[in-house]
Parts: C-alpha cells; structure tokens; sequence
C-alpha cells in the first residue's frame, strides 16, 4: 500500500506544526513505530523551519509525502529563488549556537538526506526513513510476511 499527500503551506512559523500532525497522523494510522515517526516529525520540522525563516520568495513552501516499499520519502521545497552564497564564518570557540545545526540533525534522524538548490524551484530538502512498524501493525505485518516469503 502506497500512501501520497502534499502540503502548500504559509511562510510562517504556525504552518510548522500543522506539518508535524499531517504528518505524524498519517504514519500513526499506517502503524510506523513511535521512535520512528519521532525522527521523521523532528527531520521534517527543521527542513520546514528552514524553508520558513531562510528562503528569499514570499508565498508558500510545499511538503509533499510518499509512504510505500517500507520507507517514508518527504520533499521539502521552498519556491525560492535558489541559492544564495552563504559566508563561512567559523564559530567562535565555545560559543553555542542554536543556528545551523539543523543539517546535523537531520543527517542524524533520516537514512538520506538530499539537498537540490536550483533557480526554478529553490531549495529543496529531500528526506528518506526507511520505516519500523509497531506490534500488530497492519502494513508491517503485510511486509514482513511478504519480505518472508520472497526471499
């Protein structure tokens, strides 16, 4: 079973959280494993905070979300004009800062992690989990029984 939605949302903070609930809903109800739908919410939450707070176009970003083959793929794309040069400023010894950490996180929550920056489209996050599944979820199950029997 495959499962596919998109999302046109508001450059704004609020627009984040209702991210997080389409999202976090939909791999609830399919059966994905808690720890799992977690590292998802938390990766897909720092792309949008960065479409939000980072692209130079006004108007919306888009999520766009596909669940099939045991893996969960998320695109986040923030119509922006592409990329813009960003300075590399080394940190300061010491110093802690909330800022630029998110690609960190990120690469440390999903199993790829993608990032196309292009005129025509901006920048686009593209994230992949492949998916754990609770106890008695229907779709793992399905999977595992299938996975069992062709291989």
């Amino acid at each position: 079973m495959d499962m596919e939605f998109a999302l046109a949302l508001p450059r704004e903070a609020p627009s984040i959280p209702v991210v997080r609930r389409v999202v976090g809903d939909a791999l609830r109800g399919l059966g994905v494993a808690e720890d799992c739908v977690a590292d998802i919410l938390v990766a897909a939450s720092e792309a949008c905070t960065n479409a939000v707070q980072h692209a130079r176009a006004s108007g919306d970003y888009r999520v766009a979300g596909r669940v099939g083959d045991g893996t969960c793929r998320l695109e986040i794309e923030d119509g922006g004009h592409g990329p813009r040069p960003v300075p590399h400023v080394p940190p300061e010894p010491g110093v802690l800062s909330e800022s630029g950490r998110g690609i960190t996180i990120m690469r440390a929550l999903v199993d790829d992690l993608d990032i196309d920056r292009t005129p025509d489209r901006g920048t686009v996050v593209h994230l992949r989990k492949r998916l754990t599944w609770r106890d008695g979820a229907l779709l793992g199950g399905l999977e595992r029984r299938l996975m069992h029997t062709a291989g």
